[in-house]
């Protein structure tokens, strides 16, 4: 195995763990909300915000690493259309995905406190949740189109 398909690998496994881990916190989440149940919501919200941090976060962070060095290792210029327009596409997700994380924390500790005290989830973490669903369709989005371009390289 040469070291540029193992930097390939690496880099398309961030790419899945990304979509990944991205659709089923979404799907979890959601699945959480639609119960009503504030106790489940908050252990949902809670496994969610440690799931974020640690798969997301590391392909996050692993990604622009790799694919710097995939780039090297295969004289792939930054000015390659389909590349310029996947590093667009990957500050926008970035750009949604980062509020989202902290909606994702606020919505755990509204969740917390509201199963803690048995009440019902305040209007705030209702708006959190709307907002973190709308955020996530461009954020989700921009990713899938990345992981096409990587693939299809059409520009």
């Amino acid at each position: 195995m040469t070291l540029y398909f193992l930097v390939k690998y690496l880099h398309l496994l961030g790419a899945i763990v990304i979509l990944g881990t991205g659709t089923g916190i979404a799907f979890f989440m959601l699945m959480a909300h639609r119960t009503n149940d504030v106790a489940f919501i908050a252990r949902t919200a809670s496994v969610v915000v440690v799931a974020d941090a640690i798969f997301t976060l590391s392909a996050v962070i692993l990604q622009p690493i790799t694919g710097g060095l995939l780039m090297l290792l295969s004289a792939t210029s930054i000015t390659e259309r389909w590349l310029l327009a996947s590093l667009v596409l990957y500050a926008i997700a970035g750009l949604f995905w980062i509020p989202v994380v902290f909606m994702q924390i606020e919505m755990r500790d509204l969740a917390r406190t509201a199963a803690e005290q048995r009440c019902a989830l305040p209007a705030r973490y209702v708006v959190l949740f709307r907002r973190w669903f709308a955020f996530g369709l461009p954020g989700f989005g921009a990713t899938m189109l990345i992981l096409w371009l990587m693939i299809a390289k059409p520009l």
